[in-house]
């Protein structure tokens, strides 16, 4: 069965690199980002395009096509554009700094009409066609980015599937550079495995190709990697693209990232080493699967996990590979040594498993998560802080991080209710000294939410308007445009809305929370005028900025 899935693989491979694109940009191909790469709560879902360290590069059309969806958001993806081939792909280009000329108007008179900055705009196949080459946008910094590049990708136009970009442009790439194995995680599996006498996970940093650690184990274990991947002519590390793990010359776990769906990405809180992430920035990839794992780039025997029932040595190997077949390996040698194997502790604890819906409920608490967003069975540790001067409660949902695969619903009660507007009570993570507003709704002194991961949670009051801060205000006339900073205590500025003489004006705004209008002359006539800027948070509190000008 393995040999028929590398088959597969392959075969798959040689159809997709059959197919080369032009590239986008009319220098050299350098990338900052990889297919895959290991990001918070998903997979990265394209490559990432160098710019030359600037905005503003024309990006040519890979291939004949017609724009199929645009979207303009501060967050995510920015400015970003979707091409539809005949071939039955879609190429999505994103973080833009700006449009052609034809495609920013078309969004301008879009956003005019819905009132709104963030539009998702799907045009006729027959209004923005484009051939191979030609011009389509000017790369940016827009969205959630941290500096100029290209996002791209390509995707399976009917099942929106994302596949490797990598694949169309091996021919632009110089890449003789293998992998790096920077660690590997041995992790007793809770209640049936043991190593060097411990149920804690043991960390090898730094090893040689064969692990010099002295490493004892008993019962059943899994093993975790960590490593980077690098190309020439940059500095950049990369994601890995193969992992394989051998138990003497047996495959007991593979895998190939070369394709996932986007109601998969989550997953990726099950196929590394959550903990590990959550509590020390550090991602470990998994070799053994949890059972509500359910990644269809992995195959393994027996969920890759080890069990080590004779005393003798167990000898595995890592054989990791990048896109241009260039591969890292290394051999760990395991001690099978008899030893107690420490029980789960189960006192003051609650079975959660993973295959069912699971309902938990106290004093002032609520929850209930679905089936389906459990990666494994769950010995639920609950924690109250009883605070009677407090407006709630705080809640301790188990020990340790718990991701879930979408959420849980949570309820929680109020110990004091005063408030006449209900919508300023909401629900908080509180995670390292830190307070993050989840929101919810009121019902009869009780506030439902939403999580997507156990943890700290409580319920504060939100009363305090948005703050908006003018930004040069002296200059706004020579400048011909008005800008602002927007900033909220707990909640977080939920809209915003500009008008000039009671009439909708188009405030854009970045990934800082900065807006500005530039003034419009075809909207906006000489005279006096009166700006009024509304600002509203999540919990309904409300700021008004007027300013007369004359122009």
């Amino acid at each position: 069965m393995y040999k028929l899935f590398i088959v597969i693989i392959a075969l798959g491979i040689q159809t997709l690199s059959a197919q080369q694109l032009q590239q986008p940009f009319d220098f050299p191909v350098l990338l900052s980002g990889s297919f895959g790469e290991l990001r918070s709560n998903h997979f990265h879902s394209g490559i990432d395009f160098k710019t030359q360290g600037v905005e503003g590069k024309p990006i040519h059309a890979v291939q004949s096509g017609y724009v199929s969806r645009i979207s303009v958001s501060p967050w995510g993806y920015g400015n970003a554009l979707y091409l539809t081939h005949p071939d039955g792909t879609t190429t999505v280009y994103a973080h833009l700094q700006r449009f052609t000329p034809a495609i920013a108007q078309y969004i301008k008179e879009q956003q005019y009409a819905q009132e709104s900055f963030n539009v998702n705009l799907f045009p006729e196949p027959e209004q923005f066609p484009f051939e191979q080459g030609e011009i389509i946008a000017y790369s940016g910094n827009t969205g959630s980015s941290a500096g100029p590049h290209l996002h791209f990708e390509v995707r399976d136009t009917q099942s929106e599937e994302i596949l490797d970009p990598i694949e169309y442009f091996k021919a632009e790439i110089t890449d003789t550079r293998a992998p790096q194995i920077k660690g590997i995680l041995v992790c007793p599996i809770e209640g049936k495995g043991v190593v060097n006498g411990s149920r804690k996970k043991l960390e090898l940093k730094n090893q040689a190709k064969t692990t010099p650690t002295k490493i004892e184990a008993w019962g059943e274990i899994g093993l975790a990697v960590k490593a980077y991947d690098y190309m020439d002519n940059t500095t950049n590390i990369y994601g890995i693209k193969e992992i394989t793990l051998y138990l003497e010359d047996e495959v007991i776990f593979h895998s190939y990232l070369d394709r996932f769906a986007f109601d998969e990405t989550r997953f990726l809180n099950s196929f590394v080493d959550y903990e590990e992430w959550k509590e020390r920035k550090s991602f470990y990839m998994r070799s053994f699967v949890e059972p509500g794992n359910r990644l269809r780039f992995i195959e393994s025997q027996d969920q890759g996990i080890i069990r080590i029932d004779e005393e003798r040595q167990y000898h595995l190997t890592y054989l990791l590979a990048d896109a241009f077949g260039n591969e890292v390996e290394q051999t760990i040698q395991i001690e099978g040594k008899e030893q107690e194997i420490p029980e789960i502790e189960q006192t003051n604890r609650e079975l959660f498993h993973w295959y069912s819906e699971n309902r938990f409920g106290a004093k002032s608490i609520r929850m209930t998560i679905p089936k389906g967003n459990l990666y494994n069975n769950l010995y639920f540790r609950y924690v109250v802080k009883e605070d009677s001067v407090a407006i709630a409660d705080t809640h301790i949902l188990h020990n340790t991080p718990v991701p879930l695969h979408k959420s849980a619903q949570l309820s929680l009660r109020l110990q004091i209710d005063t408030l006449e507007n209900k919508q300023q009570y909401g629900i908080v993570r509180i995670e390292k000294g830190r307070t993050s507003w989840i929101g919810g709704d009121y019902r009869n002194g009780w506030i439902d939410g939403e999580i997507k991961e156990l943890g700290t949670y409580s319920i504060r009051q939100d009363t305090k308007a948005p703050t908006i801060t003018p930004i040069d205000s002296k200059n706004w006339i020579v400048k011909q445009r008005f800008s602002f900073r927007l900033s909220d205590n707990l909640s977080g500025v939920a809209t915003y809305r500009g008008e000039i003489d009671g009439q909708y004006v188009l405030f854009e705004m970045n990934s800082k929370s900065v807006i500005s209008y530039k003034f419009d002359k075809e909207r906006l006539k000489r005279g006096k005028h009166k700006l009024q800027l509304t600002v509203v948070d999540a919990a309904g509190n409300r700021s008004k900025h007027t300013h007369i000008f004359v122009w």
